[in-house]
């Protein structure tokens, strides 16, 4: 279906592609993953000719069809359902003809052209489309421009959907999308008639919806067989055995430089040596495969210590318009460590709790009790508008941290990703990922005791995802997210609430279950089973054993948080020591004073293997007991 041979584009300076080259077969679903600013989109507009390459060439059958998102969200007053099923042009344009034509053979040549291509089942196929994308039958009537710019962008996704192009290009298309209509759109794709070519840094889609991985790295292509998570695996299989063939060649490298420095000189071993040296340089250095450095997350644990609940509501009802709740009868609490993920689509109230618990939203009615002195952070993607666009992280960070020096404010902003080069970066010249990763770096800034999250990864690649994952699970106080990617999810939060129908409720079922439910309806949720028909623990036992060895393991964190202090307490001790007997006038003018700083020296060093020594025991203990027994 698509072949790129030797490709190669640059922009400003920079190249993306380079001799890239692959193959996709016709009916091919394949995922298209690398990091962000690699050239993954680019690849795409030279697919779609909006942009040529340097050299080589692309490939397509004659008369292909190529469909993607528009780049502008449909703001028109055509209905929903109308808009959608004029993606179609040909089944129109056929319509159209019908109603006109006169002659027997071409009327019946379009009959047959239409029935051919579903035509008088499209309004079905394409309500049903808009229904998995989150639209119920009288959101379907209601015209374009009564949606905001994100239901917009569903609507111009249905559309291509709908219209079946041969090859469906999706560059991120979960990012407009709840958790609902990305279930909804895995299995969708998962059946799609054609060839796919998906961006997409979700990697539940990527396992799921997919046969195939391309990888874009250093500006080649590279095809994987099966989901990402086989992808995963064969990379760094691969890996694993060009490391030890580049130690093998290096090996034989230095036996032979170690002939040629023996025998150069000697007149019998001459023609030998200048073998040895030919096929020296004849050798190709194996290129190693290296991941590119992601910079870790770091959330700062709370100032505070509270006591539980930190949050409890009894019978509260909450909205935005008197007498109108959205959300009622609440009773609800929230404990020191929850991890709570929320479930529930789009326009069900998910945000609506979250404002309510961050304090963003009074009750309407019911009662409702915050820990006091309790320190709440507040994440939400449309937050990344409230940046300063002419200031830079530093600039941003600065009003923070009081009357401390310089040194101090880039510290502060190194700790929270940024490399010395994109300290200075306007925000507005920043990526999506990096304002992301400033706005949640300002908003935990103080040491909170909840963090509330929603939508968090729409910027982030995979392994910034990856990253996010471990922060949330070494960070201490209560989280509550909110999120279209499911495994972010599965691997943060031990606990499920169902918002929907005006209310909150505990969901007892896992990941896997709330897609059954929400892919095939409310009868398909039940508990699962294993192979000899026992019923095993349900999902909210193992969120209750989760939570449980969360809490037994609280006071071995704290003790390895101690160590930590204290193996940096004598590390800066012993460069102080260090400093002071580096002085050589010392020894000659207090001797005594030299032979204590000594022995003091030593004291520390011994000290400090101690610490470290116990650190790694501890460390080595906590990463045990905190790994899940039924994984």
């Amino acid at each position: 279906m698509l072949h790129v041979n030797d490709l190669t584009y640059r922009i400003a300076g920079r190249t993306l592609l380079e001799g890239a080259s692959i193959a996709l077969p016709d009916g091919v679903k394949a995922g298209f993953v690398g990091r962000n600013g690699a050239g993954k989109t680019t690849l795409f507009k030279l697919v779609t000719g909006d942009i040529a390459p340097e050299s080589g060439s692309i490939g397509l059958p004659r008369g292909v069809r190529i469909g993607q998102v528009a780049q502008e969200a449909p703001g028109t007053e055509q209905a929903l359902i109308d808009f959608v099923l004029a993606a179609d042009t040909e089944r129109l344009a056929l319509l159209a003809e019908a109603e006109h034509a006169t002659d027997p053979h071409r009327i019946a040549e379009i009959q047959i052209r239409l029935a051919d291509i579903g035509a008088h089942a499209a309004e079905a196929r394409a309500a049903t489309i808009l229904s998995g994308l989150g639209f119920d039958s009288e959101a379907q009537k209601r015209p374009c421009s009564a949606f905001s710019g994100g239901w917009r962008m569903r609507v111009a996704l249905a559309a291509v959907l709908f219209a079946e192009p041969d090859l469906l290009l999706l560059d991120e298309p979960t990012n407009y999308l709840d958790l609902e209509g990305t279930m909804w759109l895995e299995s969708y794709v998962a059946r799609y008639p054609h060839t796919v070519f998906l961006i997409s840094h979700d990697r539940d889609l990527l396992n799921r919806a997919v046969d195939m991985i391309v990888h874009l790295d250093n500006g080649k292509l590279v095809a994987y067989r099966g989901g990402y998570d086989s992808f995963d695996r064969q990379r760094r299989e691969k890996q694993a055995l060009q490391q030890k063939q580049m130690k093998k060649q290096e090996d034989q490298r230095k036996h032979l430089q170690s002939f040629i420095d023996r025998f150069k000189a000697k007149a019998s071993k001459a023609r030998q040596a200048q073998s040895r040296m030919k096929a020296l340089e004849k050798m190709q250095p194996i290129a190693a495969l290296i991941d590119e450095e992601v910079t870790p997350f770091s959330f700062p644990p709370p100032t505070r210590t509270l006591a539980p609940p930190i949050i409890a509501m009894d019978n509260v009802s909450v909205g935005y318009e008197a007498g109108k709740p959205i959300l009622k009868r609440l009773d609800l609490r929230i404990d020191t460590e929850d991890r709570i993920g929320l479930l529930g689509a789009n326009g069900n109230g998910k945000s609506t709790l979250a404002k309510l618990i961050a304090g963003r939203l009074e009750p309407m009615s019911g009662a409702l009790r915050r820990a006091d002195r309790m320190d709440i952070a507040f994440f939400a993607q449309h937050q990344l508008d409230d940046l300063r666009p002419a200031d830079s992280a530093v600039q941003h960070v600065r009003p923070l941290m009081g009357d401390v020096g310089e040194a101090q404010v880039r510290a502060r902003v190194g700790a929270m990703g940024f490399p010395t080069a994109k300290m200075d970066t306007p925000a507005r010249e920043l990526s999506g990922g990096e304002r992301a990763r400033l706005l949640l770096g300002l908003a935990t800034f103080r040491g909170t005791n909840l963090l509330i999250l929603d939508e968090p990864t729409n910027h982030l690649d995979i392994d910034s995802r990856e990253a996010l994952v471990q922060a949330l699970n070494d960070y201490p106080g209560a989280v509550i997210l909110i999120s279209h990617d499911r495994h972010l999810i599965e691997a943060s939060v031990d606990r499920l609430l169902l918002v929907g129908n005006g209310g909150v409720s505990d969901f007892d079922g896992d990941m896997d279950d709330y897609r059954r439910l929400i892919v095939s309806g409310p009868d398909a949720g039940e508990t699962k089973r294993d192979d000899e028909g026992e019923r095993g623990p349900s999902a909210q036992e193992r969120r209750r054993e989760s939570a449980e060895r969360r809490a037994a393991l609280a006071p071995l964190r704290k003790k390895i948080k101690d160590s930590e202090s204290l193996i940096d307490k004598l590390q800066k001790e012993i460069q102080k020591l260090d400093a002071s007997l580096a002085d050589g006038d010392l020894y000659v003018k207090d001797a005594a004073r030299a032979t204590k700083l000594a022995r003091d020296r030593a004291e520390a060093a011994r000290r400090l293997e101690s610490a470290e020594e116990s650190w790694l025991e501890m460390s080595a203990e906590y990463e045990a007991a905190n790994t899940d027994p039924a994984t």
